[in-house]
């Protein structure tokens, strides 16, 4: 029986990137909607749920995309409510590339940390985006004590609500707007994330080289300028300036394990629902020693 993967996208079109990743992770078709909101959901998936007998259903799933995080979240939960037992299909929420962007990197810096952040000081440099709120959020979960950059105060907020609604924890927000800033903003930070736009250099080597306490950095902006300056593309654990640094393509490649792999267990059953905490949980296994 062919695999069929139903893909939402909020935005007007349907990502041609999570189309391509959803058929190398093993789907057949990916039928894909664009400009979709919560009233469109119910007889998209009820198109899903009603056409095959319940022992056939791990062969349907349900991609959740588009730009804005919280709409995708909106889309999920609109998803998941249409659907009853034992009429079910397996859903991913993976707005913007969010979760898995964001697992990937928190995985890499938690494993090159000792696994456990429980009290552990960790800045996450323009936090306000879907990577920077998302990765707060795992982090606050995991026990940290998280503080997020803004360039405007109001943002910050914003962001560190939508942190602590949704995942709880400890979350400050700090405004820093722009690179001549992070000196301050890097003042005891253990675990250093860069979850800024493309081609913007927030910051600068003199505000985490060789700093006292700072055990991880990592940066997500694959664009020129590079988000942390001095830590490359590639690096992957490479310890410079006495940190263990994680560039773009190197959390990227990652990524794409990732989300590949949450794409195939979609088809494993037709009860899963994978967002961050799930999608962590894929990370994990895959990162975990080989016996």
């Amino acid at each position: 029986m062919r695999k069929l993967l139903l893909q939402l996208d909020s935005s007007r079109l349907p990502s041609v990137f999570d189309r391509v990743v959803a058929y190398d992770g093993g789907a057949d078709e990916v039928m894909s909607y664009g400009g979709i909101v919560d009233a469109d959901v119910r007889d998209l998936i009820h198109g899903c749920i009603f056409t095959r007998g319940p022992k056939d259903l791990k062969n349907t799933a349900v991609f959740v995309g588009g730009a804005d995080i919280a709409v995708g979240e909106q889309l999920l939960a609109a998803a998941t409510k249409a659907m009853f037992n034992p009429f079910t299909v397996s859903a991913m929420l993976d707005s913007n590339g969010s979760n898995t962007t964001a697992v990937a990197a928190v995985a890499k810096m938690v494993q090159a940390a000792g696994s456990d952040v429980r009290g552990k000081r960790v800045l996450i440099v323009a936090g306000t985006g879907p990577v920077g709120i998302r990765a707060a959020g795992l982090f606050a979960k995991a026990g940290a004590d998280v503080c997020i950059t803004s360039r405007k105060a109001d943002a910050g907020e914003r962001a560190r609500d939508l942190v602590l609604k949704r995942f709880g924890g400890t979350v400050r927000a700090i405004t820093m707007p722009d690179a001549s800033e992070a000196m301050r903003a890097c003042e005891r930070a253990e675990l250093l994330l860069n979850a800024g736009p493309a081609g913007v250099m927030l910051v600068p080597k003199q505000a985490w080289a060789k700093r006292p306490g700072l055990q991880v950095v990592a940066d997500v902006n694959a664009v020129p300028p590079l988000g942390v300056e001095g830590v490359d593309l590639m690096d992957d654990g490479v310890i410079k300036e006495g940190a263990a640094c994680f560039g773009a393509l190197a959390i990227g490649n990652l990524k794409m394990k990732v989300h590949k792999a949450c794409i195939a267990r979609l088809f494993e059953r037709n009860d899963l629902v994978l967002d961050a905490e799930t999608i962590a949980d894929v990370a994990r296994e895959l990162l975990a020693p080989k016996p």
